[in-house]
């Protein structure tokens, strides 16, 4: 059938959007959790949803943001090292998993609505490879993610920094640019970028998302070519 995946910095409202796209579009629609936040999904492999218990038990932060590890583990011990490629073997299998689950929706004829996606989200410092003095990790991660199926169409919720920082004030306004400036930077590395203004209101929002789905979908199956929108 047709994936599509919602990215955008904190406070774009990607889950709330996905949440609202999934009820107004008129077709049979799954949606997929394709972010690191593992409280945000009961989607997960029995081996990661160890790894949140733990981190639960030792008060760490509910995500797989240290997948990929850092400089430390570059150069530590061999039990930090083996830890770290734990860490990230599991955190491949995970994406890999998601995915199977999405094919799985697809081969039932449904709509797959990705909410995040890792190859947009990693694009950036591990495929990508601009992240300084990155780790063996990161570079491991990059490969896999190289080969990663990417949806057939990705939508950006757009919005200044400033916009988004006021709206959840997580990160800093500058954090906040950096992510918005790689995810625009994915427009020419995707089949199908659009950008919408995500500063509406969410029913504006909505609307203007369920639009770009409705138009790639009739565009599909009229056997129209890809294309691309930069246009918000």
């Amino acid at each position: 059938m047709t994936t599509i995946a919602l990215i955008g910095p904190d406070g774009a409202g990607k889950s709330s959007i996905t949440r609202r796209v999934a009820e107004r579009l008129p077709v049979p629609v799954s949606t997929v959790y394709m972010g690191v936040n593992l409280e945000a999904s009961r989607l997960m492999l029995p081996t990661t949803r160890l790894a949140l218990t733990v981190k639960r038990r030792r008060h760490g932060r509910p995500d797989m943001v240290g997948a990929t590890g850092s400089e430390r583990d570059a150069t530590g011990g061999i039990l930090r090292r083996t830890r770290s490629a734990l860490r990230l073997a599991n955190w491949i299998a995970e994406e890999w998993f998601r995915q199977a689950v999405a094919w799985t929706h697809e081969r039932r004829g449904r709509v797959v609505l990705f909410d995040r996606h890792f190859f947009c989200d990693y694009y950036a410092a591990d495929v990508a490879g601009r992240r300084p003095g990155r780790p063996w990790t990161s570079r491991v991660h990059g490969a896999f993610l190289a080969r990663y199926p990417r949806p057939d169409m990705v939508i950006l919720l757009d919005a200044p920094a400033q916009v988004l920082h006021d709206r959840k004030g997580e990160g800093s306004v500058e954090s906040l640019e950096q992510m918005r400036q790689d995810y625009l930077a994915l427009e020419p590395i995707v089949e199908r970028f659009v950008r919408v203004d995500a500063t509406q209101d969410p029913e504006a929002v909505t609307r203007d998302v369920v639009e770009a789905i409705t138009g790639l979908l009739e565009n599909k199956a009229a056997g129209t070519p890809a294309f691309r929108t930069g246009g918000a």
